[in-house]
């Protein structure tokens, strides 16, 4: 187990790390650009209901793949399924964040918070076992 938790870490690091980094490079992210409120109007509202959605996509994704997972077998052989689950939610949070990044960068501040709770979804192997015994 402590090997496939190793990688999942991997991964899930290297996420975090890239989309960090892009922020940091092409958001040129600076504390006066995160003091600077946007201006919020009909057209932009969509940039504010998508770190929303990101989460809540994410979470419906990863727990409707974890209902596929059996009761009966091994914590070691639902790693793979508890894994996929895992990048499907991470792979939502970073390609919106990367979205809005792009998109609209006068809403920086979102793409962070989409990258904050990235960064909180750090797998653990107490976090593993929880998750998969709720399904």
């Amino acid at each position: 187990m402590s090997e496939k938790l190793k990688t999942l870490r991997i991964i899930h690091f290297a996420i975090c790390a890239g989309t960090i980094l892009a922020y940091i490079v092409i958001g040129n992210i600076s504390i006066d650009n995160l003091k600077n409120v946007p201006n919020i109007d009909s057209s932009s509202i969509v940039y504010i209901i998508i770190p929303v959605a990101a989460i809540l996509v994410g979470n419906f994704l990863f727990k409707s793949q974890l209902k596929k997972i059996e009761n009966n077998q091994k914590l070691e052989d639902n790693f793979a399924l508890y894994q996929t689950a895992s990048l499907i939610r991470w792979a939502i949070l970073e390609g919106m964040a990367f979205f809005i990044l792009f998109s609209k960068p006068d809403f920086v501040i979102f793409g962070i918070l989409l990258i904050v709770y990235l960064v909180s979804l750090m797998p653990t192997e107490e976090r593993i076992k929880n998750d998969l015994k709720k399904f």
